[in-house]
């Protein structure tokens, strides 16, 4: 764990919620798990399998679930090795099954060796539940960047079952006058803040969860910027029916984690994302 960030103790904060960027993109692979049953979902694991197998070791997590949002190398590269060491089902959606047997092309792309391929145990689709321990997530087919990617969204009680009140969030930004803005701070003035300058995400990040909703965007939404539409089956009127027809439509508090780089809310970027303005 990076230094500096607190240690969380899990069974009374309602949510371990991970996230480390992995591989030579720098796929943010997050881990969802509950401190009660210890089952865990895991989205995107791009690569560096140890490391995401240490932390599900280190945290007594049983993964009951493997989710790619999308199927660009960069974020299925670990999905058999971590389905061979877990047993877990791997989820995707069937849009992007074409993307993901072209593995040897892409990987031709990066000047990089193909990953093994897993077999796909679940094929999803617009309005799935996803269920693990006491949480749920709803899942959002967002095509654009990929014909079949998808977004998970975990409403404001997710986890209601276990969940406790969390501490201050963890995560400190900074403005340009230099001030210190904490997330849950982000969270409340999502649609009124300005001057936000994002920080470089941090090598690992654990924390407790705030009492909005999430969103795990894979590459559709970034903080300031959206996903690129010129690869294979990206579609820029796609990903901006996707962005404005269903994640725009999410409430303001709602704190996104997008594929790569930091969190943000959609509110932020509902205000401030160049992408998303009239």
């Amino acid at each position: 764990m990076s230094e500096g960030l607190p240690t969380l103790n899990a069974a009374t904060e309602g949510m371990i919620h991970i996230t480390i960027p992995v591989g030579m993109l720098h796929c943010n692979c997050s881990i969802i798990g509950d401190p009660l049953t210890r089952e865990a979902l895991v989205i995107d694991p791009g690569d560096e399998v140890h490391r995401i197998l240490d932390l599900l070791g280190r945290h007594k997590l049983t993964v009951k679930a493997i989710v790619s949002t999308h199927a660009h190398i960069d974020h299925v590269g670990g999905l058999s090795k971590l389905h061979q060491y877990t047993g877990a089902p791997v989820l995707m959606h069937r849009d992007d099954l074409p993307l993901y047997q072209a593995m040897d092309m892409q990987a031709s792309f990066l000047g990089v060796h193909p990953p093994d391929l897993a077999e796909i145990d679940q094929l999803l689709k617009d309005g799935d539940s996803l269920r693990w321990g006491s949480f749920e997530a709803q899942v959002i087919h967002t095509p654009g960047h990929t014909p079949g990617s998808v977004s998970l969204y975990l409403p404001h009680d997710a986890g209601k079952v276990t969940a406790a009140p969390a501490p201050k969030s963890s995560f400190i930004f900074k403005n340009e006058a230099g001030e210190e803005v904490s997330l849950d701070d982000l969270v409340r003035k999502a649609s009124g803040l300005e001057n936000y300058v994002p920080p470089e995400p941090a090598e690992e990040q654990e924390k407790a969860a705030p009492h909005a909703p999430h969103l795990f965007s894979g590459d559709t939404l970034f903080a300031g910027s959206i996903g690129r539409t010129d690869l294979w089956g990206g579609s820029l009127a796609q990903i901006m029916d996707s962005l404005r027809t269903k994640l725009m439509g999410l409430p303001d508090e709602t704190v996104v984690y997008p594929g790569h780089g930091p969190v943000t809310t959609i509110g932020q970027e509902r205000h401030l994302n160049p992408f998303l303005q009239p």
